[in-house]
């Protein structure tokens, strides 16, 4: 073995992926992978910069990485070294400094600093990079479930976000590529991948001529034999037209549950934030994917307090979170994320507003998803069992197609099986079941 590596992962389902393909990098060169503890020869921390507290989880991850073992080697990778190489080349901690489409290179940068013992820094300009960074994976530590970054970068530029100018322009993975990905995950027991990106919207867009986009993905996905399911990360709301709908309805593999960023029910606001559709176009996008798919589940990301948010404002949103009526939604507190144009705005609501929205918020988004998870009480539905459960080692736990989870009885044979599961106590946001067979 040529040292022991730890690997730390912060941040989104893009960042997990990298993560995982460093650490299959790592296995194939002769590293022996050991857990995030002390007595590793080389830490490696894939960081976040999303917001202001991403970047203090950063550094916080790679300053214990250093005193767990002062004589390893630490590697910073990813976002936050990306936006601020100038600040981690500072830290006495960090030895290397990795920014984003370097990963790839993992192993050799790692060798050539062994031999010389100098910081070193790789990073490049990332607002001019065209090249899809060729990371893969050929497993999954979830072994039934794989989620697949086919897409890098962002031309969006909303005001409250730092992931364009750490992550760089639209670029994406060759279908092609993909679906030789997708068999050899396949061929290693996966059922069910989850298509994701920095902008999944945006596949293909940097290359029409090729003609290749989200919608030609997916069906080629579906092709292949032996994954049973093809889950999609984060929409932006504008790809979701009729034909889209229609398109991938007829996919029997696709899941029906959607992730529609909303962040504001007020058009104002969305303005501000620079999104690109208003709150009327949104829900127009839920509407077409209820003709098209039965009983789908719709899930959603909404920000309070962002700068200038009026009580109407926050009440507007309110309502589209009521007509919508999501299966879930992640509720969050606007943070200012140095750097961004809304950070810069002098009319930020007071913290004692913005956390009274929230609560209300929250109040709303929960009574809403226990409602809608509970219309599947009595049925019969198909659940793909992933693991053993935590809690109770005489049930296993399975997610069905809308992805909400089943616990009930059984062992760890049923792990990657479909099992018809009647679904007999809704527990708010899973369900307790029995087998129907």
């Amino acid at each position: 073995m040529k040292g022991k590596v730890a690997l730390h992962n912060l941040g989104c389902k893009v960042n997990a992926y990298e993560t995982e393909a460093m650490q299959q990098m790592l296995e194939a060169a002769g590293y022996e992978i050991v857990p995030f503890e002390p007595g590793a020869d080389i830490y490696v921390i894939n960081t976040c910069t999303v917001t202001n507290i991403a970047d203090r989880k950063s550094r916080q991850m790679l300053h214990k990485a250093k005193k767990m073992n002062p004589d390893a080697i630490v590697v910073a990778a990813g976002c936050y070294v990306q936006a601020d190489t100038k600040k981690a080349e500072a830290d006495a901690s960090i030895d290397i400094i990795i920014g984003n489409n370097k990963k790839q290179e993992l192993i050799s940068i790692l060798e050539n600093y062994r031999s010389g013992q100098q910081k070193t820094t790789e990073c490049v300009d990332i607002n001019h990079t065209k090249e899809y960074e060729k990371l893969e994976i050929d497993r999954t530590e979830e072994h039934t479930r794989a989620y697949l970054k086919v897409q890098d970068g962002c031309n969006q530029f909303c005001t409250y976000c730092m992931i364009p100018y750490a992550r760089g322009r639209i670029r994406s993975k060759k279908t092609e590529d993909v679906v030789g990905e997708v068999k050899r995950l396949a061929a290693s027991g996966c059922q069910e991948v989850v298509l994701t990106g920095i902008h999944l919207s945006s596949y293909g867009k940097e290359r029409p001529e090729e003609q290749e986009n989200l919608l030609t993905l997916i069906q080629a996905v579906h092709e292949v034999d032996g994954i049973e399911r093809i889950r999609l990360g984060s929409l932006e709301p504008g790809i979701i037209t009729k034909e889209f709908a229609k398109a991938i309805s007829s996919l029997p593999k696709v899941c029906p549950h959607f992730h529609l960023s909303l962040q504001s029910g007020c058009d104002a606001t969305l303005k501000r934030m620079n999104r690109k559709y208003t709150s009327g176009e949104y829900y127009d996008r839920c509407q077409i994917l209820r003709k098209y798919f039965d009983h789908p589940a719709l899930t959603t990301d909404v920000i309070v307090g962002f700068p200038g948010e009026t009580e109407e404002d926050f009440e507007e949103t309110l309502d589209v979170v009521r007509k919508v009526r999501y299966d879930s939604a992640f509720t969050f507190i606007y943070s200012k994320r140095s750097g961004t144009p809304a950070a810069a705005k002098e009319d930020q609501v007071p913290e004692e507003v913005v956390k009274d929205r929230f609560d209300r918020l929250l109040a709303q988004v929960q009574e809403i998803a226990r409602e809608r998870s509970s219309r599947f009480e009595g049925t019969v539905q198909e659940v793909l069992v992933e693991s053993v459960n935590d809690q109770d080692a005489s049930l296993v736990t399975g997610r069905m197609g809308n992805n909400l989870l089943v616990h009930f009885p059984g062992d760890a044979s049923m792990i990657g099986t479909f099992k018809q599961i009647h679904l007999d106590v809704c527990k708010g946001f899973y369900y307790m079941g029995t087998p129907a067979e």
